[in-house]
Parts: structure tokens; C-alpha cells; sequence
């Protein structure tokens, strides 16, 4: 390759990993061309980008990204799958195809600055989706002011109750 395409690669590559929301590393050693355009099919239906990345390239695209962490990790057969929006989708995307292909395997990840290990992703990947968390926190939000005017409630409640009580002991007397 020449030094020109390799610095306009690194240079595109270095862009698109400071959009990035995530970044998972991935080892695709024994994946046919098929496999491959068939994972590259299913991320990019959810806006995730799959790139295979020589790891020269990677290090120094990676340099002043959140990508940087994983830099460490550059070694072998290596492709990186870019998520621009929901930092769970390209984790939820590559383990259910790891399900169904175990020749892909999960190296690392890059979320904000912090590396998560392949059980991390893993877990990044049993999360729900960004919405259903919203909605479980706006639902918890909402429960507590309900449920202090439940028990802010229950003060003159009771206290009428005695009252109606009194009344009728009055009555029958």
C-alpha cells in the first residue's frame, strides 16, 4: 500500500473512531469472504461500521481517540466494529453472530476511555436497550413522589376514618 492510502486510511479511520460511541475489537481468523459480508450486512443495518484494520494502521489512527485503550490488544488477525449511537448495538450484533459462528472472537472493547475485557462486552451486550432503561428510570421517578403522596395521604384518611367512627358509636348510643 502506499504511504499516501495508508495516511488517508489512518486519517479516516481516526475520524470516524472519535465519533464513535464504541469500539469492539475482534478476531475473525478462519471467517469465509461470505461470513464476513454477512456480519458487515447485519452491523450495517443497525449503522455500525465493520472495518478490518491492519494493526499498524490502527495504532496510529487510534492515537487521541477512546480507541487508544486498545492499543495493546493490536495483535493478529484484527477488525474493529464502529458504533456511532447506542454503545450496546455492535455488542448485541456480534454476540448473537458469535452464537451461530464461533470462529469470531471477541478481543476487546472501547467504551468512552475505559477498556472492557471480552466478558465485559459480553455483558454490554445483556443490556437493554437505551430506551427501555429511560423508561424503567422515568417509571422509578415517577413512583416515589406517587408513593409519598400515598403515604402523606394515609395521615387524614386514618383520621377521618376515626372520626366516622366516633360518629357512629355516638349514634348507636
Amino acid at each position: 500500500m502506499e504511504r499516501a492510502k495508508k495516511e488517508q486510511v489512518v486519517a479516516e479511520l481516526h475520524e470516524k473512531l472519535q465519533r464513535a460511541s464504541a469500539a469492539i475489537l475482534t478476531d475473525f481468523k478462519g471467517l469465509t469472504v461470505a461470513e464476513m459480508t454477512d456480519l458487515r450486512g447485519t452491523l450495517a443495518a443497525e449503522k455500525v461500521e465493520y472495518q478490518v484494520v491492519k494493526n499498524t494502521l490502527m495504532r496510529l489512527a487510534g492515537k487521541d481517540t477512546a480507541a487508544e485503550v486498545l492499543t495493546p490488544l493490536l495483535k493478529g488477525t484484527c477488525a474493529v466494529a464502529i458504533g456511532y449511537g447506542d454503545p450496546s448495538i455492535p455488542a448485541k450484533i456480534i454476540k448473537k453472530y458469535n452464537k451461530t459462528n464461533d470462529k469470531l472472537k471477541i478481543k476487546a472493547g472501547a467504551l468512552g476511555n475505559r477498556l472492557l475485557d471480552a466478558a465485559q462486552v459480553s455483558a454490554l451486550a445483556d443490556l437493554p436497550p437505551r430506551e427501555e432503561l429511560l423508561a424503567k428510570l422515568l417509571g422509578t421517578l415517577n413512583a416515589v413522589p406517587t408513593g409519598l403522596v400515598t403515604v402523606l395521604s394515609g395521615v387524614p384518611r386514618a383520621f377521618v376514618s376515626v372520626l366516622a367512627a366516633i360518629q357512629r358509636k355516638k349514634e348507636e348510643a
